[in-house]
């Protein structure tokens, strides 16, 4: 038996400000590092020695993961991996999704956040919102860096690193994976193969940590998660 537990990170201040995100490296406002805590909080009741840890390279997940390991009293190094990262937004990166959606209509809003293969227009590489321009990704590989991507996108990185970095240790080892929105309802996608219908209406809460168990032979045998308050459908168990 083993243990996979997956958590989007708390609140961050674009979160808050309704914007999208994408690449930007944004910090976690004072509601989210509370999340963070409770999420490290609600791990430690399950008893569960942690063997491996993973992050993106974006600041809201490892303070995230820093603060769950803290109240774990397990400071140990974590992996940081660009695949991780959250879905690249393109041309809408920092803009409002409210007066977005007035300005383009709802639905072509909802296409563009839930749809799996619609991807915004490119961002331009002189805007400050860019990767290319962000100090974060300065060591990350000119080629490695999109301009937008479409959740499709954003799984098949994901899904690549999960598979050769991640899954194999699953047969005897415990690990926890600090995320994002759509990284997390990429792997979601796979773990639990769900469709491209299914997959557009799954909701993943910021700050909640997803428990999911494996059973001797390596397949899922629960899956919940842990504040149960702020859970969400997980289309699945």
């Amino acid at each position: 038996m083993s243990f996979l537990i997956l958590v989007r990170h708390g609140q961050s201040i674009w979160n808050l400000e309704k914007r999208f995100t994408g690449w930007v490296d944004i910090d976690l406002t004072e509601k989210g590092r509370a999340e963070a805590e409770k999420a490290g909080k609600l791990i430690k009741k399950e008893n569960i020695n942690i063997n491996f840890y993973y992050s993106s390279l974006q600041l809201r997940a490892n303070n995230t993961l820093k603060i769950i390991q803290k109240v774990l009293n397990d400071e140990k190094d974590f992996t940081r991996a660009w695949q991780l990262n959250e879905r690249h937004y393109g041309a809408l990166t920092g803009l409002n999704k409210i007066e977005m959606g007035k300005k383009i209509g709802e639905d072509k809003i909802y296409e563009f956040r839930r749809s799996w293969d619609v991807k915004p227009e490119p961002l331009e590489k002189k805007s400050p919102f860019h990767p290319v321009n962000i100090k974060t990704y300065e060591k990350l590989s000119k080629n490695l860096i999109p301009d937008t991507e479409s959740l499709k996108d954003t799984y098949e990185r994901v899904i690549d690193y999960f598979q050769k970095e991640i899954s194999q240790k699953l047969k005897d080892k415990n690990i926890l994976i600090s995320a994002h929105g759509n990284s997390i309802r990429a792997l979601c996608k796979k773990l639990f193969n769900l469709n491209n219908n299914q997959i557009s209406n799954l909701e993943i809460p910021t700050g909640n940590p997803l428990l999911i168990e494996y059973n001797s032979f390596s397949e899922i045998s629960k899956c919940e998660y842990l504040d149960k308050e702020r859970s969400k459908d997980l289309l699945v168990f």
